[in-house]
């Protein structure tokens, strides 16, 4: 109980980290601003739903995806960390329009927004590399029944959160303002560039007893 209660808190804080459903709230507000309750509450739900399975497939199915290209986990550790760790300053730069690969081209285009809840929502803004990179690595090391199931709930709780916070998105943006948005944004993005540098430095050392 104790193995599966410290792995679903762990992997849970980190995956709120990098995924920052908080620092998402300005992009689908300004997304949905014209649609109705009912049509924000089906994008939020199904944003959460699209979250959830491209993390489920990037923990049990990432590494064969190395396996195939020959990367190792030492590798994918420190992209992922600079990767994780690029997001991070990125949320304490409070640039959230740039951020996770949504270039102004792909704004543009989001102008027709028939369907959002796959892209740009569920990916790249918020299951981008870093989270997928997280879940391969973390997959690694935690492969034992208990560290599995807990792993899986912890994806599931994390995307039952992304559903509240995005449909409470208009709300808690009218309730925080641009300033307290970006002022949670900066905190989580101190956690997620600490989350990165810890990732690079646990590919170094293991990389280090190998030699």
């Amino acid at each position: 109980m104790e193995i599966f209660l410290n792995t679903f808190l762990v992997l849970l804080g980190a995956l709120f980290s990098v995924l920052n459903p908080i620092g998402a709230i300005p992009f689908f507000v300004s997304l949905t601003q014209d649609y109705k309750k009912s049509e924000r509450s089906r994008v939020s739900l199904w944003t959460a739903v699209n979250v959830c399975i491209i993390l489920l497939i990037s923990f049990f199915l990432g590494e064969y995806v190395l396996s195939f290209f020959g990367i190792t986990i030492s590798a994918l550790r420190i992209a992922g960390g600079i990767l994780i760790a690029s997001s991070g300053f990125g949320l304490l730069n409070a640039n959230q329009k740039k951020r996770k690969g949504i270039s102004k081209e792909v704004e543009e285009d989001l102008q027709n927004r028939n369907s959002i809840a796959l892209t740009p929502l569920a990916m790249p803004m918020l299951a981008g590399p870093g989270s997928i990179s997280l879940l391969i690595a973390f997959n690694q090391d935690h492969h034992s029944t208990p560290e599995i199931l807990s792993s899986v709930f912890s994806i599931i709780i994390v995307s039952l959160l992304i559903f509240l916070i995005l449909r409470s998105a208009h709300y808690l943006a009218k309730y925080l303002g641009a300033s307290g948005i970006v002022a949670i944004s900066r905190i989580v993005g101190f956690l997620t560039v600490a989350i990165g540098i810890q990732y690079i430095i646990s590919a170094v050392l293991s990389i280090i007893r190998g030699i």
